[in-house]
């Protein structure tokens, strides 16, 4: 499965924030110095583990900020599997622009392709245990929430909401200022639209109880042992969406899916989930 690219105009900010930071106030003083004007460079970007490709139509933007001449193909893009030494991405121009956008553009890659790596081993368990979705939460780098969203997607997995204007989504502690779930769930269709969803978080069957007989679109299960969701799945009855949260990982995933949940959400996959180690180096090298 390949990804259709985010719209540039999301991602060039972010890329040339980047881009800003890292050539600071005279720029890359080391290419610069070591390598003349005219060198040429034929280069590939390649992976060195198993994976899923992200990010990839990000790094391709940080070449172009450097140099618009650069001629650049994608082998590979965002939601491809990948093997060591597959290539995704073949570069040829200025070897300056190539070597200075170089780091960026890895950096933006291997962080995505890591999270869609995280991502997709966590749907392909999921899909052998029931019919739950993997998606992500808010728990995302601050600037990088579209690209990271998008990785998620690359790998097989859905998103959750995108920010605070979404929808609502009653937690714990709105819970408890609001004085219970009843009157919190009151008070958002009081002040929510009629297109904008409500969801809330319960711990107990007692709470999904009185959210249900309020009636809300969906129900955040969180931290529910597998026998307790299935409870739980088998209380809602198929009156409102499902979402198991807490404490997810591969080796817990496939027992949460089997309880009948709608959505798996996990907030790892975007907060820590280690890189796709790819590396940029001379083609036919």
């Amino acid at each position: 499965m390949t990804l259709p690219p985010l719209p540039r105009l999301l991602v060039e900010p972010v890329i040339r924030a980047a881009l800003l930071e890292d050539l600071g106030r005279a720029g890359d003083v080391t290419t610069d110095s070591c390598i003349p004007a005219e060198a040429r460079f034929e280069a590939v970007i390649a992976s060195r583990q198993h994976g899923v490709i992200a990010g990839i139509d990000a790094a391709v933007i940080a070449f172009e900020l450097i140099d618009q001449g650069l001629e650049v193909s994608i082998e590979r893009g965002d939601g491809s599997a990948v093997a060591p030494g597959d290539v995704a991405l073949r570069l040829s121009g200025s070897a300056r622009a190539i070597l200075t956008a170089e780091r960026v553009a890895l950096n933006v890659a291997c962080r995505m392709s890591g999270i869609a790596t995280a991502t997709s081993g966590l749907v392909a368990i999921a899909r052998e245990h029931g019919k739950a979705r993997i998606v992500c939460t808010r728990k995302t780098t601050p600037g990088l929430r579209a690209l990271e969203k998008h990785a998620v997607r690359a790998g097989g997995g859905s998103n959750h909401r995108f920010g605070l204007d979404d929808a609502v989504l009653i937690k714990d502690n709105h819970i408890a200022v609001a004085g219970g779930v009843v009157a919190a769930i009151r008070a958002a269709k009081t002040h929510a639209g009629h297109m904008v969803k409500i969801e809330v978080e319960v711990d107990t069957l007692a709470q999904l109880d009185a959210a249900m007989a309020e009636g809300v679109d969906a129900v955040l299960l969180d931290n529910m042992t597998p026998a307790m969701l299935a409870e739980a799945v088998a209380l809602v009855g198929g009156r409102a969406l499902t979402e198991a949260s807490g404490r997810v990982s591969r080796e817990t995933v496939g027992p949460i899916a089997a309880s009948g949940v709608d959505l798996i959400s996990v907030g790892w996959i975007t907060h820590s989930a280690p890189i796709l180690d790819l590396g940029l180096d001379a083609a036919g090298a």
